[in-house]
């Protein structure tokens, strides 16, 4: 697991990107969506992409509403972020989620050429951008966004979690 950002090459000109001024509002936006996740059911990740200081698009994970094991927040967030500006490459976006993408999103960040990547809470199980692979910094791959975590907010985000799969396991019914 590596802890420092990645400096990475962005298409967009690093002036015109988020910067870490900007994390803790668009962070909090994510999360923010990520607790409407949780409201119908779903794990609670939400994501925002930012575009010259303004969110173009924002989500929460939707696979439980949806039935669709790629409904998560990155995933719609991108696509949505795409169809709001009318092309696929996103070069001079941000993308803010709560929790270490996965290698379905880490992989669509780069597909999009998303130019930076921020996250409140790294994902030792499935994470993809630094805790199991490390997608974003790889040499193989075509484009590599900047990446960095954004710590402040990690005890609400893991809170946030956590009281969901503790909620989640008190609406089950026991096994005989």
């Amino acid at each position: 697991m590596r802890d420092r950002p990645h400096s990475g090459a962005p298409f967009a000109d690093a002036a015109s990107i988020a910067g870490p001024s900007d994390d803790d509002r668009f962070m909090r936006e994510a999360l923010a969506e990520g607790r409407r996740a949780a409201d119908h059911g779903d794990v609670p990740i939400g994501a925002a992409i930012v575009r010259d200081g303004s969110i173009v698009a924002r989500a929460g994970n939707r696979r439980e509403v949806d039935a669709d094991p790629t409904a998560h927040a990155e995933i719609i967030a991108i696509r949505d972020a795409a169809r709001a500006l009318g092309r696929w490459r996103l070069s001079d976006c941000a993308l803010y989620v709560t929790v270490e993408p996965c290698a379905m999103c880490a992989g669509a960040a780069v597909l999009a050429r998303i130019a930076l990547v921020v996250f409140g809470a790294p994902d030792e199980k499935a994470g993809a951008v630094r805790s199991v692979a490390e997608l974003l910094d790889a040499s193989w791959m075509n484009h590599r966004p900047r990446w960095r975590l954004y710590p402040q907010l990690r005890d609400e985000v893991e809170r946030l979690l956590s009281d969901f799969f503790v909620m989640q396991r008190k609406s089950r019914p026991e096994a005989d």
